[in-house]
């Protein structure tokens, strides 16, 4: 649930209420449109008082002068307007985001002193801003008005005065759709575990039929026919059944074999019999947050018409403690008649991704998979929380992923897979094991997966660090980040769109 600012584009004028928001370049040069609201000359003094000079990241803030319209007027700093990439304008857009406050009129002077900003520009602040004013407050009964309360919480009216507020407007059109598959995700992420099970998980997937995109809904039992044991085996705990979720946006031609993405979608994990410990199990309700990426990027592919067809694959599942809890050492068979013995009932979610990974492969026969998915500690314990683990089976499918990371900010890090680490993960009493001991955690986990995907073009990114607990940045403050729903929107642009 989020408080979400309203945006409208405009031509220049001076704002005649309410507070206003100007952009400056190295140097401290305003433009023309922001000269025009400095009437008694306080932006040059305060830009001398506090030593700004348009510095990327630097911020001024001027209360207005007696008799203004205005309430305050905040210059932000640009840097470098030849040295801004994609990704920059929409920071921008954030920490203009960040000084809303309380405000309620809200305009945004989209000109440099050399020049005016272009449409894709425009869009990316407007974008960024709605990314920053994101929060999480569904369950909060009072709603008071302190002081400290956080900055950006109250909806405010937005226009952003451009030079051409018609293609800004088209140029936003298309990345809104991207920044709601984002606040989708993170809202996914955010619901308490009570709230969000596996059937209500499936049901909001469901939710996107409005869009165009085809679900189906597997019940346990007809997975039970389809040999899934695997991912039954991690359910069997909980009182609340599995459901495997199958999204498919047919927006490319009929003959096109389609992309796709797997989620790992275990709504809460207490790791089963081999519990977790009571510290931080809380933010287990988050391990799903793959499968809430996949959800947010088809909202995104579907709501901006992307020509392109593409699945999206969740495995949705608790796994708790009971009596009829898979145990450590018991044998599965996975859907690929492949045999499993469960060491580690906590590595559960490469059992999930095992049985959704086969069956998005036998059934649609896709061009690439790409599985997103919390999966282990120790992806932080190598990479920490500014980038995610990625592994992969097909060089040109890693490096157009890594690319897209890099566009994006949505950082990725390729780690290796191969056969000694791959003979970590045999079993004397049965095909695999599903845990190869304490080093490499992260790369066996990985290993586990690649025996379910063939030969098909193959990439598995690992999120635990940057999907919940993430750090803070610009565009986001929220315990959940939406990690991924950017980064696969923009390699799905990049590559595959007909």
């Amino acid at each position: 649930m989020t408080s979400t600012p309203s945006i409208s584009f405009a031509k220049f004028a001076a704002p005649k209420k309410g507070s206003a928001m100007v952009l400056v370049a190295d140097g401290g040069v305003m433009s023309d449109a922001a000269k025009a609201l400095d009437t008694a000359g306080a932006f040059s003094r305060a830009f001398t008082a506090s030593d700004f000079s348009g510095r990327s990241g630097g911020t001024v803030e001027i209360l207005a002068p007696e008799g203004s319209p205005l309430d305050r007027v905040v210059a932000l700093g640009v840097g470098n307007p030849g040295e801004i990439d994609d990704y920059s304008w929409l920071k921008l857009g954030g920490s203009i985001g960040a000084q809303l406050r309380k405000a309620v009129e809200v305009a945004v002077i989209a000109e440099l002193a050399e020049r005016p900003l272009e449409a894709g520009e425009v869009a990316r602040l407007a974008a960024g801003l709605l990314l920053r004013c994101y929060t999480f407050e569904k369950y909060k009964s009072r709603k008071d008005d302190a002081d400290d309360k956080p900055a950006n919480t109250r909806p405010a009216k937005v226009t952003i005065h451009c030079a051409d507020p018609a293609a800004a407007k088209k140029a936003f059109a298309d990345l809104q759709a991207v920044v709601d598959g984002v606040t989708l995700a993170r809202d996914l992420v955010n619901e308490p575990a009570n709230v969000l099970g596996p059937v209500e998980f499936a049901a909001s997937a469901k939710g996107l039929e409005k869009l165009g995109v085809t679900v189906e809904i597997l019940t346990e039992k007809e997975m039970k026919k389809l040999g899934m044991g695997a991912l039954l085996g991690v359910s069997q705990g909980s009182a609340r059944p599995p459901r495997l979720v199958v999204m498919r946006w047919n927006g490319g031609k009929a003959k096109d074999n389609p992309i796709a993405f797997i989620g790992k979608g275990v709504v809460f994990d207490t790791g089963g019999v081999s519990i977790k410990t009571a510290a931080g199990m809380e933010e287990m309700k988050g391990d799903m947050g793959g499968a809430a990426a996949v959800t947010g990027l088809m909202h995104a592919l579907a709501a901006r018409k992307a020509k392109v067809n593409a699945v999206g694959i969740l495995g949705c599942v608790e796994n708790m403690v009971d009596g009829n809890s898979q145990r450590p050492g018991d044998i599965v068979t996975s859907m690929s008649g492949q045999t499993i013995e469960v060491l580690n009932t906590d590595a559960e979610g490469r059992l999930v991704l095992a049985d959704a990974l086969w069956y998005c492969n036998e059934r649609f026969q896709p061009k690439f998979m790409v599985n997103l998915a919390t999966l282990t500690g120790a992806v932080m314990v190598a990479l920490g929380k500014s980038y995610a683990g990625l592994f992969s089976n097909n060089d040109e499918l890693a490096e157009r992923l890594t690319n897209a990371g890099l566009t994006t900010q949505e950082k990725l890090w390729r780690l290796p897979l191969g056969a000694e680490y791959d003979k970590l993960i045999d079993s004397k009493n049965a095909d695999m094991k599903n845990i190869g001991g304490r080093h490499g955690g992260a790369i066996t986990a990985a290993q586990f997966l690649k025996r379910f995907v063939k030969d098909t073009p193959w990439a598995h990114i690992d999120i635990a660090g940057t999907a919940i607990g993430s750090l803070s940045n610009e565009i986001n403050q929220s315990w959940a980040s939406g990690f991924g729903v950017r980064l696969l929107d923009q390699f799905v642009r990049d590559h595959y769109e007909s």
